[in-house]
Formats: C-alpha cells, structure tokens, sequence
C-alpha cells in the first residue's frame, strides 16, 4: 500500500499528465488533482492506525546482496510529512493552472510536478537508506528541471544549475556516511539502527559519518554556508517556488535530521553542530532578508531563517524542543506557502516584484492585501497566528533548553532573529500594499486575480487563524504522534494552547514585535531602506560569487588540464593509458616481490592450438605493417575475433563462439561504415621516436598481460563454476548454464549491459544526426561508385536469407535456455541479415520496407527491449521476489506436450530487440552520414583526395 503511495504520481501520473498536458490544459490539471487526491487517501486510510501509535512497515527484497530493499515506514512523522506533501501538492495544482500563461507547457509542468512529488514521497516513506538516496537524488533531478522550467531565462537556467550543484553535491556526501553508517551498523534499514544507537556511536567511524549525513541535510535545507542556491532558484515560476520551497523539497533535509535523530543525537558532536549551524542561519537570513527588494527573494531568505529555527530545535536534543520543531514545520508551510502564492498574485497582475517599484496595492487588491496581512501576520509570530505559537515555543526552548553563559546569549540571539522576521514580514506588507501610489510597474492597473488562484492561499490564511486559536484540536493530534516518532520515546506532558501566562517568551516576543516594527519605520524612512544593496556589503564572499569562482576555477584548472593531455591525438590518449597500465601492473615486480608462475601441471598443445597460434601471430605482424590501409586492417582483425572463436569451440563453449562469431560480422560493417567517412589510407604522419615509443608500449603492454594469463593460468584456484553446474536446472530452469548465467544469475549485469548498449546507440544518433559526409564519386583506380544499383546476386542472395536467417533467429532464440543461444546471439543473426537487406537493396529503400523514419523505429525497439527486460524484473515483487527473480516450470499443455517455460524466457527477448534496434540504429546514422556522393564538374576519372570509400548499397 505505500509503495502504491509513492507509485501512483511518479508512474500513473508523470506519464497520464504528459500525454494529457498536449491535449487539454483544464484536463492535465484535472488529472494531476486526481491522482494527489487518490494517494492522499491512500495515506489517510492508514492513518487511524498510526494515529493510535503503530508503524506501518512494508519491505520487498530488491538487491539484498548490498541492504538495497523497497522497505517502506509510515508512522507519526512520515505520515506528517507525506501528508504535507500531497496537501500542500493539491493547492499548488489549483494555483499553477491560473498562474501559468497559454505559453507554458502545461503536459511539462504538471509531469514533472508529478515526479518531484513522488520522489519526495519516496524519501519520506523510505524506511531503508540507499532507497531514500534514490529518491534524495531524483529530487534533486526533478527539482532542476522545476527551476529551469522557464529555460529560455539566463537566470532560471542558472539557478537551477547551482541549486542541482549544491544539492547533488550534498547527496553525495550524504551517501558516502549513509555507506559509513551501514557499514558500522551492519544493516540500511533505519527501523533496526535506532535500537542499536549507542553501539553504532561508539564506533570511531561515526563521526565521519555524522559530518558527511549532516553535509547533506544542511545543503538541502539551504542552511549556511549552503544558502545562497536557495534566493537564486527563485527564478522559477511561483507555482515552483511555493511547492519546493515551502513545503516540501527544503523541508527534506529538515525530515533527515528527525529521521535520524534516534540514531545521531546523544553523541554531543550532532547537537553542538545542529544548534550552531540553526542559530547562525536563523540569525544571518532573517537580517539579510530586511534588505531584499524582490518579493520572492525576501521570502527566500525568511525561508531559509525559518528553515534554521527548525535546525536550531532540532539540535537541541530535548522532547519538547522536538514538538516545537514539528509544529513550526507545519506553521511555517501554512503561511509561507500563501505568501509565496501572493507574492505570484502581484507578480502576475503587476508584472512586477520589485517592492521599490511597487505600492499603493491595497486600493486595486483589497482583499490580496488582506490576505498578504494574515498570512505575513503569522510569518512575524503575531499573537492568533499559528506563528505566534510556534514561535513562543521557540523562545521557550532557547531559555530552557540552554545553560552557562549561553543561558542569556542564545536567548538574545533568538530575540534578534524575531526583530528581524518582525521587521521583513512588515516590509512585506506596507511596501507592497502602501508606501505611497504604486510606482513604474510594467502593469500600472493591476485588479484581483481569478478566484481559482485566491482560493489556495484563502485557504491556507485560514489555517493560521484557526491553528492559532484551536492548536490542540487542530494540529495537537498530528505534531503528538510526529513528535514521538522523532523522539523515538513517551513524550512528557505538554499543552498546545494560546496562553501560558506572563513569562519571559512572551515578554522576549513582545520585545522582537516592538524593536522589529520601529526597525523597520527607521530604515524606511525617506525610502533609504529602496537605497540599499545588501549585495554590495560582502563583495566577493557572497555565496553565488565564492559559488561561480570555485566553478570557473575549476573549469579553468580543466581546460589547462585537457591543453596539455587531450591535444586531438589518439596515439597520445593510447599511449597515457597503456603506460599508466603498465606502470600500474609492473608496480609489484619492481618492489622485489616477483610473481612466478604457478605449479599447475600443463595440457600439451595439440595441432589445433599450435595452428591458431601461427595464425594469430601472422596477422597480428600483418596488421602491424599495414596498419595504415584501413580497409585490409579491418579484415585481419576480423582474422584475430575468427582466430579467438575457434579458441571457444576447442574449449567447448558453443555459446561464446556463436557470440564471438555474430559480433565480428556486425562489428566489421560496422567499422567499414565508420571509415567510410575518413580516407581509405590514414596518412604515415608520425616521427621515429613516435614509433619507437609506441613499439615499446605495445610490447610491454602484450607482454604483461601474457604474463599474467601464463601466471593465472598455471596457478590452482578454487572455481565457483560447481555452483552454477549445479543450481543451474533446478533454480534456473535451464541447463544451458552460460544462458541461465546470463537471464537468472546474473541477469542484473545484462540488464546494465544491454541498457549501456541502447545508451550508445540512441548517442551515435544524437551525436552524427543531421551530419553529412564529403565523398568522393570514384576509387582511388577512377572507377566511379553507384548508389542506385545494387547487383542482382546480392539482392536475390538476401531475399532467400532473411525470411531463414529470421526463422533460425527463432530457433536459436528458443532453444537458447537450455541448448547453445539465446536471444543475444539471435538478436545479432537477425541484425545480419537486416544489415544483408540495406546491402541489397540499398539504404533509403531498405528503411522505407521497414519504415525506420530516419531511424526513429530502432530507437523505439531499444526501448520496447529495455521494457520488456525492466518489466520482467519488476515483476518478481509481485510475488514478492527480489528483481528479475526468474519463476519456471514444466506444464502440460494438451497436444503440445510437456512445456519446458521460464519467466527468463521474456528477458531474453527483451535483450534480443534491444540488440537488433542499437545494432540497426547505429548502422543507419553512419549510413545516412554518407548516403550520397559529391556532385564532379570534370567528366573524366576522379580519383580519392578527400574522406571516404563507401557505404551500405554502393559499389564500383
């Protein structure tokens, strides 16, 4: 059930509201609505149960050779969280479908609403660390593509780069202790490290792992020094901004740190570096955000204050501190969402956020002005606002939860902080809505907006009213069950009320609205707050600035880098590579300690070897002195792949050797097509010493890998081929052990294979798309080519071998589970004999048969065979099963017999069209690339003075 959660956005609805968004915008719309609302149910039909105390865990094997499992947790915090997701992920769906003008995409705004949605899902959910770095990351993906949404704006492009930069970088940090952690706890699952905290501290790894997981929250949470990616990404449409920014994507790094708190807190190294971090951040963003003249960039760094208060409590490391933090979660979504969609509203009917140009708003927006004093209200912890209670809470735990000479510090810094948020939150409101008539704005008769886009943000100004005055009736319930989650203990008692009586809170709040609403009238005098630029007082030290330096250095250093090693010559490339192999393999025989062959008593080599042996040597000294005709080296290694296939027969391994066999045969049209767009005869361009050089390397490389093999080979090792031997048939199905090997055993390595193999081939397109080729019209002897005819055998050779090459692509693929094949080796025969039908019958008229569209057909049989292969996989935890557990079975099936039948069957097919689509795609672009001749005004013989020899349906 909360897999489903999670699924029903990121498959159901990122794919239904693309399709959809091209059609009808109104329907995309609707359709993302409906999708939140069915995992909103989803999550609040569990609800009941958490909310009397139990956790709902759910836990599919996935890869459990490594702790990768699908587990999933829902308790008192998840539940929190995910509900604020969807809740928060239904407003913005109403509110984004006003705000977005008939230019946005909408198919692309509400897919990738639905993807970040669900990853966001994914992390809270997840009950296993490296699945949640999964989805960690897919936010961080998904969420620059939301800020670059607007990509034609230098800004939003730039933004979303630092943001996926700052953030990315975090998640890996944050990966490398979620490693570290796992390692010492001896398990990923969070549920079993919380009963084994104080083991897990006491290991000397641990505070590594602390600082790396701690990286990662700070940065996705935007705390200091990692702020700045935060007010630069507000250069997202404000449906983004109010989504990611409020609710859900900063509040990741929060959730992480409640997440673990069971397990980090108690160290003393987490608590003093939370609270510091927290404090310094709730102080510095709430000042800076005094001197912000973009609505949205004030808002921005308020988040970021705000954000840090959460952090502060946190760290704090006291039960009630943990109810506080929970609750500001909530208050802090509720009202800075709103005034993240009313800072939309004016920017929308204005053209404008700029509050130096804005003013006078309240006659034109009387009730978004309303609306923006509630809600601004309850950002500055006015008394009946949620804000206020939150922020009392705050005050309070800063005062008890402190001792020393932080007892009075730390409650002064906090006071601070409040003077400020008091300060911005009423810039916010007079310099938007008063201040004079409203200035030079691009729209100087702004009028309400529709209602569709008031109702969100009414609704959630409501809500601050009304938690504000009922907490314990409204929230109490929620923040009670999150809270104890976080604690992972029995609350002590506590009260969440309007009053606690005259205290020092109260009187620190009383000082924080006085001081921050004369702060603000002194700074706003005669407009000299519109005067000044906090940017200007940190220079060079701003964090976009230290940001873009680090990243031009580094290009920099790169640049130096690649002038000096990758100068265009691959001679050089090979040569760095074998050498620093060489040096590498011959590390250990230079330090002394000598590696001798083995005692392993030695076959004698029979006729066969001795004459594979000859032949070998033959055409490797053969391709070294004719290297330089293309054409004739292409051939020869086609010697070397025949000469290493009858080594695979003489060895007994059929299946290796119709491989080997296939693979040679696709691979030299391949290579012939390639260098049909370079001369038929590389030019003898290198010095001497060059190929002294390279002489030395060769040799020292074919020498050290000859002495290892010898050194291998004749050396006793204990095998584990018994193991596949055995368990082949009975766990498999098959007894074609390197086929079962290959589907079954270890059929996530082909599943990476063929997804590499798809990945090349849709690259060759996207890299040579669109490229033509100058070729000459003759061969170097002045017979002229022809691209019209192609002679008469080949064609009727190939119209008799496709329809049995693609029978015997069937048998092949068949039998492949238990007898040599399988549905590589039949994905390769059945490109050969394709490749024979562009041969024959030429290019253009080949693909029209099989109407590629330029070869967009191949691209989709890669991704049939991917989807298949990934399906079949899946499918397994259906049952329960781990990926691409494989089920088999011999059924009776009435006159056909006893069916020999395995689930392995459908990944084989899925290999077998992903291989003929990249074989045929990647042949087509080269085709393509040199499909026609250069047009000669001389009619007499032309002879080869450019690039090329050939291509598929050309000849002399």
């Amino acid at each position: 059930m909360l897999l489903l959660i999670v699924l029903l956005p990121l498959l159901v609805g990122t794919l239904s509201t693309m399709w959809l968004g091209n059609r009808s915008r109104l329907g995309s719309a609707v359709l993302a609505f409906a999708i939140t609302s069915a995992s909103l149910a989803l999550l609040v039909g569990q609800g009941a149960a958490v909310m009397a105390g139990e956790t709902v865990m759910n836990s599919w094997p996935w890869v459990p050779s490594l702790g990768l499992n699908l587990g999933f947790r829902l308790d008192g915090l998840s539940m929190m969280f995910a509900g604020l997701i969807l809740f928060i992920g239904l407003l913005i769906i109403v509110y984004a479908h006003f705000y977005l003008s008939a230019k946005d995409s909408a198919a692309k705004f509400y897919s990738l609403m639905m993807l970040f949605m669900s990853a966001m899902l994914g992390v809270v959910l997840s009950d296993n660390l490296l699945l949640l770095v999964v989805f960690w990351e897919l936010t961080s993906l998904s969420s620059f593509l939301l800020i670059g949404f607007w990509n034609h704006r230098p800004d939003a492009r730039a933004g979303s780069r630092q943001a996926l930069a700052v953030t990315g970088g975090g998640g890996l940090a944050m990966l490398g202790g979620f490693v570290l952690l796992g390692q010492i706890a001896g398990t990923y699952e969070l549920s079993a490290m919380a009963a084994n905290a104080a083991a897990i501290q006491a290991d000397p790894m641990f505070l590594p792992a602390l600082l790396l997981i701690l990286v990662g929250a700070f940065t996705k949470s935007a705390q200091f020094p990692f702020h700045f990616w935060l007010p630069d990404a507000m250069a997202a449409p404000t449906p983004v901004s109010a989504y990611l920014h409020s609710a859900t994507m900063v509040k990741a790094g929060i959730f992480l740190l409640m997440r673990m708190y069971p397990v980090l807190a108690g160290s003393g190294y987490f608590e003093v570096i939370v609270t510091t971090v927290g404090l310094i951040t709730v102080v510095f963003a709430a000042f800076v955000a005094i001197f912000k003249h973009d609505l949205k960039g004030l808002l921005a760094y308020s988040t970021v204050s705000h954000l840090g208060l959460i952090v502060f409590l946190i760290g704090l490391g006291s039960p009630l501190a943990g109810v506080a933090a929970v609750f500001h979660v909530l208050n802090h979504a509720t009202f800075k969402c709103s005034l993240f969609m009313i800072a939309g509203i004016v920017d929308h009917e204005t053209h404008s956020r700029d509050m130096r140009q804005l003013g006078g708003l309240y006659k034109l927006m009387p009730w978004t002005a309303t609306l923006s004093m509630v809600a601004a209200a309850s950002m500055a912890g006015v008394p009946l606002t949620n804000g206020f209670l939150s922020k009392e809470m705050f005050f309070t735990e800063a005062v008890v939860g402190t001792a020393g000479v932080w007892a009075w510090l730390v409650p002064a810094f906090v006071t601070l902080a409040g003077v400020f948020s008091v300060a911005y939150s009423v810039r916010f409101v007079h310099d938007t809505y008063f201040n004079g008539p409203i200035g030079d704005v691009p729209n100087p008769h702004p009028h309400e907006p529709p209602l569709g886009m008031k109702l969100p943000a009414i609704l959630l100004v409501v809500m601050c009213i009304v938690v504000g005055l009922l907490p314990a009736i409204t929230f109490g319930p929620l923040v009670h069950v999150a809270a104890t989650a976080l604690a992972g203990q029995a609350l002590p008692e506590y009260h969440l009320a309007l009053w606690h009586g005259f205290n020092l809170p109260l009187l620190m709040s009383a000082i924080a609205l006085a001081v921050g609403v004369s702060l603000y009238l002194w700074l706003a005098r005669a407009r000299w707050l519109h005067r000044i630029s906090s940017e200007a007082w940190f220079g060079r030290f701003t964090g976009r600035s230290v940001f873009e330096g680090a990243s031009d250095a580094l290009f920099s250093l790169s640049g130096r880098l690649s002038i000096r090693l990758e100068n265009g010559s691959l001679q050089r490339y090979l040569a760095w590579l074998v050498g620093a192999a060489v040096v590498v393999g011959a590390a250990p025989l230079l330090s002394g300690g000598g590696i001798g062959a083995g005692s392993r008593e030695l076959l004698p080599a029979n006729a066969l070897a001795v004459a594979i042996w000859l032949l070998l040597g033959a055409t490797c000294l053969a391709i070294v002195l004719t290297h330089h005709r293309r054409f004739q080296s292409v051939v020869l290694l086609g010697v070397v792949g025949l000469a290493v296939s009858l080594t695979f027969v003489s060895l007994s391994a059929p299946d290796l050797a119709l491989t080997q066999l296939s693979v040679e045969l696709v691979s030299t049209v391949l290579l012939l097509m390639g260098l049909a767009l370079l001369p038929s005869q590389s030019p003898r361009e290198s010095t001497a010493g060059r190929r002294t050089r390279d002489a030395v390397l060769a040799l020292a490389g074919g020498a050290g890998v000859a002495w290892l093999a010898w050194v291998l080979l004749t050396r006793g090792h204990e095998s584990i081929a018994w193991f596949f031997l055995e368990n082949s048939l009975p766990l498999g199905g098959g007894s074609n052990v390197v086929n079962v090997i290959l589907v079954d055993f270890r059929g996530y390595d082909t599943y990476g294979e063929i997804t590499v193999l798809g990945i090349a081939a849709i690259g060759v397109l996207a890299l040579m798309e669109g490229m033509t080729a100058r070729r000459p019209l003759a061969d170097p002897g002045g017979r002229r080519w022809t691209f019209v005819d192609q002679p008469l055998l080949l064609r009727v050779a190939a119209s008799v071998v496709l329809p049995v090459a693609l029978v015997f692509s069937i048998y092949i693929f068949m039998r492949g589970h238990n007898m040599p094949g399988g549905g590589f080796i039949a994905g390769l025969i059945t490109s050969v004999a394709l490749v024979l039908q562009l041969m024959s019958l030429g290019q253009a008229r080949a693909e029209a048969v099989l109407r590629a569209h330029g070869g967009r057909r191949f691209v989709r049989w890669i991704g049939t065979g991917l989807g298949i292969a990934g399906l079949t996989g899946a499918g397994a935890f259906l049952f329960g099963k781990p990926f691409l557990t494989s089920a088999h079975g011999h059924p009776q099936v009435g006159w056909l017999g006893e069916l020999p039948l395995a689930s392995a069957a459908l990944f084989d097919l899925g290999v077998y069209f992903t291989v003929v689509g990249a074989t045929l795609l990647t042949i087509s672009v080269l085709g393509t690339a040199s499909r026609e001749g250069i047009p000669s005004r001389d009619a007499g013989p032309v002879h080869d003075s450019g690039p090329g020899t050939n291509t598929l349906g050309a000849r002399p």
